[in-house]
């Protein structure tokens, strides 16, 4: 009896879930619309891709790794951001957090399935995946880093939706969580969310033939800029649910987060500007890859324009958030924590897969840049993301103020 009724509670649950999701007035239909079109063409974009191989990508014997990667690496940043509204939330019971830390997780989750797409997709095809399945495919566990980096993120995966799940299916059925089932694996997930981006960072700094990346700093920097960026992503995602929906956030939770943001992204740029002390002050050929990277390199300098663009948007968010002209005027706080995201975006993404890859050991040098097959898979993949994330958060909101009202 009691699963068969358990069996209806989760049939209920899911069927209003799915019917929340999808419905609302025009604006947000075409929203959904407009996502749904940007996934299609990145599907066909990705059957080009299918077809043709990756040839029809710019990347090359010397740059293997391109915009796929480099929005992995991002990502899996602002996945593990989550934890900074975690940690608060659940272990220190900051009650102005703990409202909206539901929104960080769910955000989490879009960042994780668009993480592992990346990873998918820079496999060239579909056939390729088969060696990612642990005891069918060549797992090279535990020798690979790869290996370990594919394990952390499903695990941070299914822990980003077990908890919120259990979470919203007990206030969906107007009950009290038992903080016995789910605070281990909170718990769980504070560490994991520090290994998924130390293990990312590991796989490059442990490449000594690549001496950009093959820094003490990788790790602890990974950390720093994605703590500023996904919170920072958060805080917008939590303006438009502020300015959208009936759920209001309270001014205390955007101070918070800016202070956080602040702090991590002051951090993150001290040690920038420590690793280019470190590269500029007496040079050698292992400062070669730092050279194109911020001045070019024997005419090749297709990456100098964007890595200064990123370090001043970055120089100019964190001072504004740090100031907080207005205080806390959404007018500055949003458009300051945009600015600093698509900075880190840029520094993290293509201005540090890149520069690791050019010059080669052997001195060769290319210029890389995403041909429209990168651009279009890569636009369809945020989109799921970005599709997720809503189908998520629009139930979530719904079903907490239920439960706040009762």
């Amino acid at each position: 009896m009691k699963s068969n009724s358990l069996v209806k509670d989760v049939f209920a649950f899911t069927k209003d879930a799915v019917s929340w999701s999808l419905s609302g007035g025009m604006a947000y239909q075409f929203f959904l619309c407009f996502l749904a079109a940007v996934m299609l063409f990145g599907v066909y974009a990705y059957l080009v891709q299918f077809n043709l191989g990756l040839a029809v990508t710019h990347m090359s014997d010397i740059v293997s790794w391109g915009f796929y990667i480099a929005n992995f690496t991002f990502l899996v940043g602002v996945a593990a951001a989550a934890v900074m509204i975690i940690l608060p939330s659940y272990i220190f019971k900051d009650k102005d957090l703990h409202k909206v830390v539901i929104v960080g997780e769910l955000v989490a989750i879009g960042a994780l399935v668009m993480c592992l797409m990346f990873v998918f997709v820079d496999l060239g095809g579909p056939l390729q995946a088969w060696h990612l399945i642990p005891g069918i495919g060549i797992f090279n566990w535990p020798s690979s880093l790869l290996t370990w980096d594919i394990l952390v993120l499903n695990g941070y995966l299914i822990l980003n939706l077990s908890v919120p799940t259990y979470i919203l299916f007990c206030h969906y059925h107007h009950r009290k969580p038992d903080e016995r089932k789910y605070r281990p694996l909170v718990f769980i997930s504070i560490f994991w969310a520090f290994g998924i981006h130390l293990v990312t960072a590991f796989l490059y700094q442990g490449l000594p033939a690549r001496p950009f990346w093959n820094n003490p700093l990788m790790g602890p920097r990974f950390l720093a800029s994605a703590f500023a960026a996904g919170p920072a992503l958060i805080t917008v995602v939590l303006g438009i649910i502020d300015t959208t929906t009936t759920f209001k956030i309270e001014t205390e939770v955007f101070n918070k987060l800016r202070r956080i943001i602040v702090v991590s992204a002051i951090i993150n740029l001290i040690m920038l500007f420590s690793e280019i002390f470190k590269e500029f002050y007496l040079p050698t050929h292992h400062s070669l890859p730092a050279i194109y990277l911020y001045f070019g390199l024997d005419g090749y300098n297709s990456l100098v324009p964007w890595i200064w663009t990123a370090v001043s948007m970055n120089l100019v968010a964190t001072v504004t958030l740090a100031f907080n002209p207005g205080d806390n005027d959404p007018r500055v706080l949003f458009p300051a924590s945009i600015l600093l995201f698509v900075g880190i975006w840029i520094e993290k993404g293509i201005g540090l897969i890149v520069p690791g890859l050019v010059p080669s050991p052997l001195g060769e040098i290319v210029d890389y840049a995403p041909s429209w097959v990168e651009v279009g898979i890569t636009l369809g993949i945020l989109s799921l993301g970005v599709f997720i994330v809503t189908m998520l958060v629009k139930p979530a909101l719904i079903i907490e103020q239920r439960f706040e009202n009762q």
